[in-house]
């Protein structure tokens, strides 16, 4: 009997809660906006071209490193050539017919001087020397249109020279080839628009997101501001960027207005591929070397377990509850008592701690199980959310 009424005892006496701690810790804390984005190099050249026709040979390819210069693409030269000889003719030919001109302009002139002088002696008639005049006058217009018609000519040549030089494709700065549109023997049409063959990147070391920030949120960035994001390709690495331009032309779809924040970033390892998209958070503020706690702590209350009495000051209510009055339940000789603390900037993971009877190292409990030992978690720093 006596042994029944012991395990009865035993068995409903209340048991021990177990409660999950963690440190409070020195720390920072930030608060931030969430946003998508597309990486892209900092400075895109796009290269077309401004004739048309096959396509002969194709010297880059994807990823390849290309200089200033650097021939890239060939176009068939064989009929811009054709044009060129033809130019080249022509304006030998007008050339030549301005020397003939000259040399009958020449005589024109001397025909006229000999015969006004033998008309002041009486020697020809007026009708003489005005006829050699009127010729005269108009070997030397002739000269002038055969002068015009070799300038003509001449810039004929110049275009016909200008349209060969363009079936050579080149890069026109140094960078990496990340598009290539054309293959050999393709024919390249640009009669109505200029055809993209090759996009070159001219830095890879230096990658920028386009981020879509909403307006609500917009004003809250400026240049400047610190970023962080991830891509989906290293979901475990976290890189660190700054807003360098927050571009004025909104974007609309759907009725949703949304701006262009560029957030500058380094690629030294060639880790961040053109295209890819990231996940960006966007520091609106920071708060370094302050007190922290998890924000499980902030919303802990104990379940049905009272605070032991002599805690003083420490177990009066606290304010009305507002995120900048609130309270910490802090394990103390395994008993948990309750701390008022005044909360200063939240990041969504950690909160500062701008006021109250609190320490770095106090375990502040953020849950609690039935029965079991009490256990501790390490102090975890600032997490990003995204």
């Amino acid at each position: 009997m006596l042994v029944a009424f012991a395990a009865w005892r035993f068995i409903e006496r209340p048991r021990k809660p177990s409660y999950t701690t963690a440190a409070a810790t020195i720390g920072s804390v930030s608060r931030g906006i969430t946003a998508s984005g597309t990486v892209n190099p900092v400075v895109t050249v796009q290269v077309g071209s401004y004739v048309s026709g096959v396509v002969t040979n194709v010297a880059c390819d994807y990823n390849t490193h290309v200089m200033k210069g650097q021939l890239c693409a060939q176009i068939d030269p064989r009929p811009y050539q054709t044009v060129v000889d033809q130019d080249q003719a022509n304006l030998a030919a007008a050339q030549a017919q301005l020397q003939k001109d000259q040399a009958a302009a020449q005589y024109a002139g001397l025909t006229y001087t000999r015969n006004a002088d033998l008309g002041q002696r009486g020697l020809v008639s007026q009708d003489t020397v005005d006829q050699a005049k009127t010729a005269a006058g108009q070997a030397n217009a002739q000269l002038e249109v055969d002068q015009t018609g070799v300038q003509q000519r001449k810039a004929a040549l110049e275009a016909a020279q200008v349209n060969l030089g363009y079936t050579k494709i080149v890069s026109p700065v140094d960078g990496t080839v990340v598009s290539r549109n054309i293959t050999q023997g393709q024919t390249v049409a640009a009669s109505f628009q200029t055809p993209t063959l090759f996009l070159i990147a001219t830095d890879l070391t230096k990658m920028e997101v386009d981020t879509n920030v909403s307006e609500s949120d917009i004003g809250a960035i400026t240049a400047g501001s610190a970023a962080t994001f991830t891509v989906e390709a290293f979901p475990d690495r976290t890189f660190a960027g700054r807003v360098t331009q927050v571009r004025q032309a909104p974007q609309t779809v759907q009725n949703v207005v949304t701006y262009d924040a560029v957030v500058s970033a380094d690629n030294p390892d060639d880790a961040l591929k053109p295209g890819m998209t990231a996940t960006v958070r966007l520091i609106t503020d920071t708060r370094a070397n302050v007190l922290r706690v998890p924000d499980q702590a902030l919303r802990y209350t104990p379940g049905g377990v009272a605070a032991t009495s002599g805690a003083g000051s420490e177990l009066k209510p606290v304010g009305d509850g507002g995120r900048d009055s609130a309270s910490v339940w802090v394990l103390r000789d395994g008993r948990p008592v309750r701390v008022p603390v005044t909360v200063g900037l939240d990041d969504d993971a950690n909160a500062e701690i701008v006021n109250g009877a609190l320490r770095p190292g106090d375990q502040v409990i953020v849950s609690e199980s039935a029965a079991g030992s009490t256990s501790s978690r390490p102090a975890q720093g600032p997490r990003l959310r995204f």
